[in-house]
């Protein structure tokens, strides 16, 4: 039987989260390789309406983190992220994807509300962007530069986003 990109997606978290390799794993170790161009997929707005990520990808640098509300290495990674859109937000897109793992439109929006963000926050309903972008976990961050190519990948709590970001620029 073959499982499907959620499937996979939740047991590769489970793992990760409870592995005293998950702050290890960082920069070009999982993921996509550096060079390659993704396509877009289709999301959607926590409110429902489809939205199809091809309209950011090679057009700015985008930063893309698969997210869930429940994901410990997510919240270990939020300050060093909101730090980065700080810095970068003026010149890079910033977008996090909510993944549909035990959790819903409806709690990513209340946890939203609880701990307002200025980047946009999307659903991976059916996981097709995590088996686009070949997420191997949450936390996992994937960004792009101009042109659409991977210039970084980093999973865990601990990542040089400024890094992979000035690659993008």
């Amino acid at each position: 039987m073959i499982d499907s990109p959620l499937r996979v997606l939740a047991v590769t978290a489970a793992l990760l989260a409870f592995s005293p390799l998950s702050a290890a794993v960082q920069g070009q170790d999982l993921g996509l390789p550096v060079g390659s161009k993704p396509r877009g997929t289709v999301v959607h707005t926590l409110d429902g309406k489809a939205v199809d990520l091809s309209r950011y990808i090679g057009k700015t640098p985008v930063l893309i983190e698969f997210w869930a509300t429940w994901c410990s290495n997510c919240r270990e990674l939020m300050p060093t992220l909101t730090a980065a859109e700080k810095k970068f937000g003026d010149r890079v897109k910033f977008v996090v994807l909510a993944v549909a793992i035990n959790q819903s439109p409806e709690r990513v929006r209340k946890y939203m509300a609880a701990h307002p963000q200025k980047h946009e926050t999307l659903f991976d309903t059916e996981g097709r962007a995590a088996a686009e972008f070949d997420a191997p976990a949450t936390s996992y961050v994937v960004i792009l530069d101009r042109a659409g190519r991977v210039v970084y990948t980093g999973l865990g709590g601990k990542q040089d986003l400024e890094k992979g970001l000035a690659r993008a620029l």
